[in-house]
């Protein structure tokens, strides 16, 4: 049995998901769900996970590990990755350097992009051709590679991206490219821990648009060092433990598999919010739900019309990733996000963060080094700064003695200190009034956030349950509903620490893909459809690349896709596919194209851009263990009353009640204005909403 196998079938398993301010572990013991939030340690991710581990001692050391990392996201977005090389056809070095004409900031007069990660000098080109239609119009000549082999080992070069044009239709020469390298790795030197690492684009991403596949490849290869170091110093510092790894697409992977396709974990943390806020929401009836995870740095939402929504279009630090990922839109708002003024005395709530060190004024860290100057430069130390987590203290929507649990302190005369420079500098009349500026600020970042994944893609926010979780997403999110009209807010159980437990619930699962371009009423062949023939090599490839891992075929699942458009066009729909149904596929796209576009061509002629295929091995279920109902609900809840306290709503205070959330049962229902507190959240329940406990312990909070 394969170390995934052994993770998906053990018994005990602890899920991991390490973010900027804090890191979260979520376990199972006695069919209880057991929570733990240890302060991240951004120089070195392991730290904190191995801190974290010693607080689950009911746990054996066999237990597994399901980790979220944020180690490849980290290397793209501080530009700290490895030295890298790129190895492509002549004539296309700068590929990576003219990308596409598009222009993020419309109105900039002088646009600017990001440099690119690989310098021209480490980008080198290979003599040989394959045409547009699979022929190989100049063959390779291996021996031309001494040069630059000689050339990698000055540079020291610890990674090499090869992407050739047109080899997804011809991989034969970067095949033969990585054979000759791996045979002169000795001549190399390089890293003694890992040999020279090589990602070849048509087993990366064998798709056409040569940007995007050079851009993917090289992310990869950028990476992956870094990874797969990370993850063998974690695998072995917690032996006998088994590892793996949460993917960008929602679906798991062993250690070894992401080491080595790093690119494919890159949005991990994030897509494990997406799973466990699908997966609490089915558990309480609603399959339409918008998940919003407001975390310490940024805030993750995405749209699930009763599916998880994925996309290969996604984007990092400004460069494009054609990896299938969940289709999640991150803002730059978290608890821990900065408040500033700039020069026009414009108030603005991150993107930067306050992270774990120094972390919100309230923490009490560096407490030394903090000023409350609201007006520094933006670039200053971030221990000069409030936060929206200072600004929600203020205004007494967090409880300085039940944060964490007890197990810090908030310094409320800190955040009110700060907030009242912030007053000042503003012209408001008071540090509340401040903070709720604050406040409102960061609501119409997120509330923007959610228009963009609902009404700008023709779906109405009404239709659908907002899922809140991160540490300050119970927060915020009634405001967010009352603004977008959504009906209702569930509050998992565990709200702080959801992406945690969406990696426990995550299966095992690879992704496929092939570029075909070609008509869908294409002539079919030897009887079945050309789609069906076309998929064959990549049902082989996942069920031997599953069988590898320990899976037999009778257990997977396959969900066939493909990207179409109308002749013509330059980009594509994804819609599902089902072997045999050629017929009914165009009429799905038309649909499709209606929804997202507001208009169909049914006599056009529809093009299969590219073929895709997702596999799945189902995983075992977690064991939940049923939650008693209390029978006089209407009463019970005033056990779960722990005081009041002055909470401001809508620029004004109003006496409000302080719940503690493990007090209250299913069948428990109250009215706001409300504040319920646990170990990993915080829940806000404004004025003339109601709060009611499902059966497995979720709130339900509606108007």
């Amino acid at each position: 049995m394969t170390p995934e196998q052994q993770a998906f079938d053990a018994p005990y398993r602890i899920g991991i998901d390490t973010g900027g301010t804090f890191t979260d572990f979520v376990w199972f013991e006695n069919g209880q769900l057991r929570v733990h939030k240890q302060l991240s340690t951004p120089d070195d991710p392991s730290r904190a996970v191995l801190n974290g581990l010693s607080q689950a001692q009911s746990l054996p050391d066999t237990a597994a590990v399901i980790h979220g990392s944020t180690v490849a996201t980290n290397a793209l977005l501080e530009r700290n990755g490895a030295r890298t090389a790129l190895l492509t056809t002549a004539g296309f070095r700068d590929v990576l350097a003219i990308g596409r004409q598009n222009r993020p900031d419309l109105y900039s007069l002088v646009p600017q992009k990001p440099d690119p990660l690989i310098p021209r000098q480490w980008r080198f080109e290979v003599n040989e051709r394959v045409s547009a239609q699979g022929e190989i119009l100049k063959q390779l000549d291996v021996r031309e590679l001494r040069v630059i082999l000689d050339q990698l080992r000055e540079s020291s070069i610890e990674s090499v991206a090869v992407c050739l044009l047109f080899s997804f239709l011809r991989p034969e020469h970067e095949q033969a490219i990585r054979r000759y390298l791996l045979e002169h790795i000795a001549d190399l030197g390089g890293d003694d821990e890992t040999g020279l690492h090589i990602s070849l684009s048509s087993e990366i991403l064998p798709e056409y648009r040569e940007y995007e596949r050079t851009a993917t490849t090289v992310i990869n290869a950028y990476v992956a060092p870094i990874m797969s170091r990370y993850l063998r110093r974690l695998t072995a510092a917690i032996t006998p433990r088994t590892v793996t790894v949460m993917q960008s697409n929602g679906g798991v992977i062993s250690a070894d598999i992401a080491g080595e396709h790093a690119a494919r974990t890159v949005l991990s943390g994030p897509a494990g919010g997406v799973v466990g806020g699908q997966f609490v929401a089915r558990q309480s009836g609603f399959e339409n739900v918008i998940t919003f995870d407001m975390g310490g740095t940024s805030t993750d939402v995405a749209l699930c019309p009763g599916v998880l929504p994925t996309t290969s279009e996604g984007e990092v630090a400004g460069m494009p990733l054609r990896l299938p990922i969940l289709d999640i839109h991150t803002v730059g708002a978290g608890g821990g996000s900065l408040v500033t003024v700039d020069a026009g005395g414009a108030l603005h709530v991150g993107p930067k963060s306050a992270g774990a060190n120094p972390g919100p004024i309230s923490y009490g860290l560096s407490r030394a080094s903090r000023q409350t100057d609201p007006g520094a430069a933006p670039e200053g130390d971030a221990a000069m700064y409030a936060t929206t987590t200072d600004a929600n203290l203020v205004l007494g929507r967090l409880d300085a003695q039940h944060f964490l649990g007890g197990t810090i302190r908030l310094d409320a005369a800190a955040a009110d200190a700060a907030l009242d420079a912030l007053a000042k500098k503003i012209g408001a009349p008071s540090a509340q009034a401040a903070a709720w500026d604050v406040v409102r600020v960061a609501n119409a970042t997120m509330e923007r956030a959610i228009r963009l994944i609902s009404v700008e893609r023709g779906y109405d926010p009404r239709d659908f349950t907002l899922v809140a979780f991160g540490g300050a997403g119970p927060l915020h999110a009634c405001d967010l509903a009352r603004a977008l009209q959504i009906p209702r807010v569930l509050i998992p159980a565990t709200p702080g620490v959801l992406s945690a437990l969406g990696m426990l619930v995550a299966e095992p699962t690879r992704d496929y893909s092939q570029t075909v371009l070609r008509r869908l009423d294409s002539k079919e062949e030897a009887g079945d459809s050309w789609l069906d023939v076309s998929f064959d090599p990549l049902y082989e490839s996942a069920v031997l690349d599953m069988e590898v891992e320990g899976y037999e075929r009778s257990r997977l699942h396959f969900r066939p896709g493909l990207d179409l458009r109308y002749l013509g066009q330059s980009h594509e729909l994804k819609v599902g596919y089902q072997r045999g149904t050629i017929q009914a596929v165009a009429e799905q796209f038309h649909a499709a194209h209606e929804l997202r576009y507001g208009y169909r061509r049914p006599q056009a002629a529809v093009e299969v851009v590219s073929l895709r295929l997702t596999v799945v091995a189902p995983g075992t279920p977690l064991p939940l263990a049923p939650l008693t109902r209390v029978e006089t609900a209407h009463t019970d809840h005033a056990q779960a009353i722990v005081g009041k306290k002055l909470v401001w709503f809508d620029g004004s205070q109003r006496v409000t009640e302080l719940y503690d959330r493990s007090k209250l049962r299913p069948g428990h229902r109250f009215a706001g204005p409300a504040v319920i507190v646990q170990y990993d959240s915080t829940t806000v329940v404004p004025p003339l909403w109601r709060v009611s406990v499902d059966e497995i312990g979720n709130l339900l909070v509606e108007q």
